[in-house]
């Protein structure tokens, strides 16, 4: 039963979703863990995991969100946030401020991330880069 504002209990159990190519990336799996039906669509928690090996990375983007963080879950992704080089390892929480100029380049062959974001419906909008990227570590 809904709340007032519309959100409904959820509970995802590992089994209950699994890893999906239809994500925004094509090199990365996703999973849905339900957040955005049981909010309504104010916010998405979606598992970003490596599926190939980084050729190009996301290029420059940013997003249309209120809110949105990247908590990595296991192995390292580097990311350009605007002008600085940002090596994200496991433990590691990234809040990614609304409108920053960002470009995942490289990750490990391990790498997998929660994804917090809300909306739900975000939206990524390609962006001008404000510098080059350094070269990326190929999976042996």
């Amino acid at each position: 039963m809904p709340d007032k504002a519309g959100n409904r209990f959820s509970h995802v159990k590992p089994g209950d979703t699994v890893f999906e190519a239809e994500g925004l990336r094509d090199f990365f799996l996703y999973r849905d863990l339900g957040i955005a039906d049981a909010t309504g669509g104010k916010v998405i928690a979606q598992l970003v995991k490596a599926n190939i090996a980084p050729k190009d990375g996301t290029g420059w983007h940013h997003h249309v969100a209120d809110f949105h963080i990247v908590y990595m879950l296991k192995g390292w992704a580097r990311f350009m946030y605007g002008t600085e080089e940002t090596l994200v390892a496991a433990g590691d929480c990234v809040h990614q401020r609304p409108g920053i100029v960002h470009y995942l380049f490289d990750y490990s062959e391990d790498m997998e991330y929660l994804e917090i974001a809300g909306p739900a419906d975000f939206k990524t909008i390609e962006a001008p880069g404000p510098c080059a990227i350094p070269p990326v570590t190929p999976w042996k």
